[in-house]
């Protein structure tokens, strides 16, 4: 497996300080099991901190620093420490701690339906209005036409899904924002099971799914 499409650094970092909410959080933590490169990110940003809080002057630290640390990040070896951490059996689906916190893998929930063969499941993080939710989409089916009044960020977690002319695939994080419209596509392999995280309802373009809206808070 290899991760073509990352959370952004600002994200990365501001996880790393704990700026994040829960809902969002997870999804970085959970993408964070899957993404070596991410890994190392984080793992600079945090020497870089603790290396700035010990030598702490008067002077501020110039934007130039940072982004030469960030610059470094491709370069440097993943901590063997790290890979063991976050090392997953194949046989789960759900990657940890998404699992842990859900008390099991994907057959074991309990879904509910959306309409057109999709399934969902909102995660209790107690973020509101941040959200988090599993998506279960059948194999080439289609998510309803939609735009952001915020953030969204998707998850892929197994199977696939084609999105503004880009395949997203376990381990991919798609980052949507007010200026996105998109319709996304499950591939046609098997199911595309996500996490989603947003901190807006989104704009639905059809009649049948914005009258849903109201029962399903999505």
């Amino acid at each position: 497996m290899t991760v073509k499409h990352h959370i952004g650094d600002d994200l990365i970092l501001a996880y790393g300080t704990g700026e994040t909410d829960e809902a969002t959080s997870l999804l970085i933590a959970t993408h964070l099991a899957l993404c070596p490169i991410c890994r190392k990110v984080l793992e600079t940003a945090e020497s870089l901190g603790g290396a700035m809080l010990e030598a702490a002057t008067e002077a501020e630290v110039r934007d130039a620093d940072l982004q030469a640390v960030l610059d470094r990040v491709d370069s440097a070896p993943a901590p063997i420490e790290e890979i063991a951490q976050f090392s997953e059996t194949k046989s789960f689906v759900l990657p940890e701690p998404l699992r842990g916190y859900l008390n099991g893998d994907v057959d074991e929930l309990r879904w509910r339906r959306l309409g057109g063969g999709v399934r969902h499941l909102l995660v209790d993080t107690g973020s509101s209005p941040v959200q988090a939710r599993l998506l279960n989409v059948p194999a080439g089916a289609k998510v309803p036409d939609h735009g952001h009044q915020g953030m969204e960020l998707t998850l892929v977690l197994s199977g696939s899904f084609y999105s503004r002319g880009v395949w997203f695939r376990r381990g991919d994080v798609e980052e949507a924002d007010a200026t996105i419209e998109h319709q996304p596509t499950a591939g046609p392999e098997e199911p595309c099971i996500c996490l989603a995280v947003t901190d807006a309802p989104l704009r639905f373009r059809s009649i049948i799914p914005r009258l849903a809206q109201r029962f399903i808070g999505i």
